[in-house]
């Protein structure tokens, strides 16, 4: 099968990301999950030094899981961008093979994910709309530095570009995503919760250990989940406004037409 490439709604959009969501869903989970083993390791050694009264311990590996979490979360984007690209263009894809295309641009991902979560943070904290404003400016900077290659300058310079007069349309699908998100989040953790606030009534460091150790297989499941659905969206994005503003469509067919014809140049004839 290979892909029509045409400029689709806002509600095309969302539904490519479900479908292709829902139809590769070990795929993206996958991707996902297998950096956030390393998050549910930690967070587990934190619940045991809790259970031993090990405090100071705690303290540290808890700033250790925080930093752990953002390269898990960065490092799955940078492969679930490949993973999608590959499916929305019909090429094969797989976990091992999303990641390793996505090596390369892994520490890019990390500092231009740092650097314009930085820039928006302040937007936010000191004038709401700009930060916003940024925010979508920039929402497509990890696509292009996975897909295009590129640092901080090139990625945000080019995605201002690609985003440019679609903004409104982006915003509409950020916030459903993250409303999906959200209450998906929710209902999986939130049986967590109600146990862990019965058991943290007079409970002992033992079972507050345990509380945390719940809680951090509920995050691990959650973060698996949900995680993958704001890349797909944002990728599938990328995509669309290449075919918009450059005629990405059209280019793809050319190239395929060529390769057509060289594969048939090249067969001997009987």
């Amino acid at each position: 099968m290979v892909t029509v490439l045409r400029p689709l709604s806002t509600s095309e959009l969302l539904d490519r990301t479900f479908h292709l969501y829902r139809n590769h869903f070990l795929l993206f989970v996958g991707i996902t999950a297998i950096p956030q083993l390393v998050v549910l390791v930690l967070r587990l050694g934190g619940a045991a030094l809790i259970a031993g009264n090990q405090f100071l311990g705690f303290g540290a590996i808890t700033i250790l899981t925080g930093l752990a979490s953002y390269i898990a979360i960065e490092i799955s984007h940078a492969a679930t961008v490949v993973a999608v690209s590959d499916l929305h263009l019909d090429r094969a894809a797989s976990i091992g093979s999303a990641y390793s295309t996505a090596k390369s641009s892994m520490l890019r991902v990390i500092g231009i994910s740092l650097a314009v979560g930085i820039a928006v943070g302040i937007g936010l904290i000191f004038l709401l709309v700009p930060g916003i404003y940024l925010a979508l400016m920039w929402s497509l900077a990890i696509p292009v530095t996975v897909l295009e290659g590129g640092g901080l300058g090139v990625s945000t310079t080019r995605s201002t570009e690609l985003t440019k007069g679609s903004r409104g349309r982006i915003f509409v699908i950020y916030v459903l995503i993250v409303i999906l998100s959200v209450v998906v989040s929710f209902i999986v953790e939130l049986p967590v919760g109600i146990v862990a606030g019965l058991m943290s009534r007079g409970a002992s460091t033992g079972a507050v250990g345990v509380v945390q150790a719940m809680s951090a297989v509920a995050n691990f499941l959650s973060a698996s989940l949900v995680g993958p659905l704001a890349t797909i969206a944002l990728t599938l994005v990328y995509y669309d406004q290449r075919v918009r503003k450059e005629g990405f469509d059209l280019q793809l067919m050319m190239s395929r037409l060529q390769g057509n014809t060289q594969a048939a140049a090249a067969t001997p004839s009987a």
